[in-house]
């Protein structure tokens, strides 16, 4: 009897602070990525890589309030990395990605009146679709793998249960080298790989269910 009791009384204690967040945005995210950057800078282009390039990424995530400190969440992040230049003056050249990023996250949780702020960080698996066009287009680019992210992340009311956030998050991608259909890699010489570091700001839109 008192082991249901105490079973009860655990569900209960999740109830009081059952509390979904659904977030979404956009942001901005700055990629350090040497084996691209060699692979565009060896190239006849018109344009440089430096050693951060930009890119821009959207976002959705649904946190669950474990307790008043604690949540955990999972979030799907797209990211856009496009390089467009002119190829040796006669042609237009494109090479751009997208990296499909789903993450199952862990937040420590600082909560007031009208503010929250979320100290955590996650991981999950990474695929993503390569397209490169040197006069013509080429046969797509496949490869996936796995990340590691860090985030802060604030948020503050606006009405009701909507509330502003703005984050930022810190990611490591573990990526391998794309290939097509045909198995070649976007570069004739060293291959490329597409693993990365990678800084991004984010702003968006909450809303707090149960709050």
């Amino acid at each position: 009897m008192k082991k249901i009791i105490t079973v009860l009384l655990f569900f209960v204690s999740l109830n009081l602070y059952a509390q979904f967040d659904f977030t979404g945005g956009m942001g901005i995210s700055f990629i350090n990525n040497p084996s691209v950057e060699d692979y565009i800078n060896s190239l006849p282009l018109s344009d440089e890589l430096n050693t951060f390039n930009s890119g821009f990424e959207w976002y959705l995530e649904c946190d669950y309030s474990m307790s008043p400190k604690f949540q955990l969440g999972v979030e799907y992040v797209g990211e856009i990395f496009s390089v467009n230049s002119t190829y040796g003056g006669i042609g237009n050249f494109d090479f751009t990605y997208v990296t499909h990023k789903p993450s199952l996250l862990a937040y420590y949780v600082i909560a007031g009146k009208g503010y929250k702020f979320k100290f955590g960080g996650g991981a999950g698996p990474r695929f993503v679709n390569l397209d490169q066009k040197i006069g013509v287009k080429y046969p797509s680019y496949t490869t996936s793998g796995f990340g590691l992210l860090g985030r802060i992340q604030a948020h503050t009311k606006l009405s009701d249960s909507f509330y502003a956030n703005l984050g930022s998050t810190l990611r490591y991608e573990i990526l391998g080298e794309p290939e097509n259909s045909q198995g070649k890699n976007p570069s004739s010489g060293e291959p490329v790989n597409l693993k990365a570091l990678s800084v991004s700001v984010n702003i968006g839109l909450s809303y707090f269910l149960g709050e």
